[in-house]
């Protein structure tokens, strides 16, 4: 005969650490109201069902619509290590999607964010991290976090944070730097970036080239980038191994050689021989940077004579399959065949 009995385990499709999603149109107002709950393991529950949710950008807009976001930045202040992580993933899901940066403008929240720049869990700041470096791929999201005067912070912080978090730091600092450069120059900027150049991780490397093209574009920024002594490393990092650092090298130093200072600083260090090399590389942004800073240094009386003898060179690719290539290389040919 047989025998009912009832099992001491949770049915297996149920997650125990997750709260129940309301059906429908419920679900999201169920939720807020139970992100403001007095009862901890309530907050943490709905947390890690709105993860989920957050992936959508569909329930994005209707959280932010009842005044989720409102609700999460509460809980940025929450003592309970967790409800704080989560609630940084949530807000960085949520940057991942155009409504979501939208609403953290509308919303202030890189203003509640910043206060967690200097929370002890690591993964609290990379949530928070992650969330900036989203936000900072829109235009008026770099401007945000700019307009926060938060650069001088994230300066800072590249000194001290692991390197996982320095490399979302140099993701977002490029961005925002294109936007306005004026506080990181005054937060020493360019000596921070100069040691991330010798950096043994190559993502790093690479990521600090990209902020130092974004530094180089104002006068003061190029004027620095001389007076620091950076463009000798830059033209080491020409023969970098890695062809992402070559071409972000040679983007930085397409700039700083608009200046009298930096064509004879990169003279200098004997810098010809290397972006002839690069003109060979696989990538088109090296070998077009490679040719704009040629073109630079050739203004020089110096550079253009050393560069006589490589016309052919740069003739050949007259014919790249890149059509800014080939465009950068009649004007390069130009300028050094110019008599005066």
């Amino acid at each position: 005969m047989a025998h009912a009995q009832i099992s001491k385990y949770l049915p297996p499709d149920i997650n125990p650490t997750q709260a129940a999603i309301a059906y429908g149109c419920r679900a999201l107002p169920k939720l807020n109201e139970e992100l403001q709950s007095e009862d901890l393991l309530t907050r943490q529950k709905a947390l890690m069902a709105l993860c989920d949710l957050m992936h959508d950008p569909e329930h994005v807009y209707t959280a932010i619509r009842i005044g989720c976001l409102e609700s999460l930045k509460a809980l940025l202040k929450d003592t309970n290590d967790l409800v704080r992580i989560k609630t940084t993933e949530v807000l960085y899901v949520m940057a991942t999607h155009n409504v979501g940066r939208d609403g953290f403008l509308e919303h202030d929240v890189i203003h509640a964010l910043s206060f967690l720049l200097s929370d002890p869990q690591s993964a609290c700041r990379e949530n928070l991290h992650l969330a900036f470096k989203h936000l900072a791929q829109l235009p008026a999201g770099a401007k945000g976090i700019v307009n926060s005067s938060l650069i001088p912070s994230l300066v800072w912080k590249l000194q001290r944070e692991e390197e996982g978090i320095q490399e979302l730091l140099l993701d977002t600092l490029a961005a925002c730097l294109m936007e306005d450069a004026t506080e990181a120059l005054a937060s020493r900027a360019v000596p921070f970036l100069k040691e991330k150049l010798l950096s043994a991780n190559s993502n790093i490397r690479s990521k600090a080239t990209q902020a130092l093209i974004a530094v180089s574009i104002p006068l003061e920024g190029k004027n620095q980038m001389w007076q620091h002594d950076v463009i000798p490393i830059l033209v080491h990092l020409l023969k970098d191994k890695e062809e992402e650092v070559q071409a972000n090298a040679a983007g930085a130093l397409m700039y700083v050689t608009v200046t009298t200072e930096g064509k004879y600083a990169a003279l200098d260090a004997e810098a010809i021989r290397p972006l002839l090399e690069l003109l060979h590389s696989s990538l088109s942004k090296a070998r077009l940077n490679a040719i704009k800073v040629l073109t630079m240094l050739a203004e020089a009386p110096e550079g253009r004579k050393l560069l006589q003898s490589h016309v052919p060179t740069l003739r050949a690719l007259e014919e790249d399959t890149s059509a800014a290539v080939q465009w950068a290389a009649q004007i390069a040919v130009k300028v050094i065949e110019w008599k005066p």
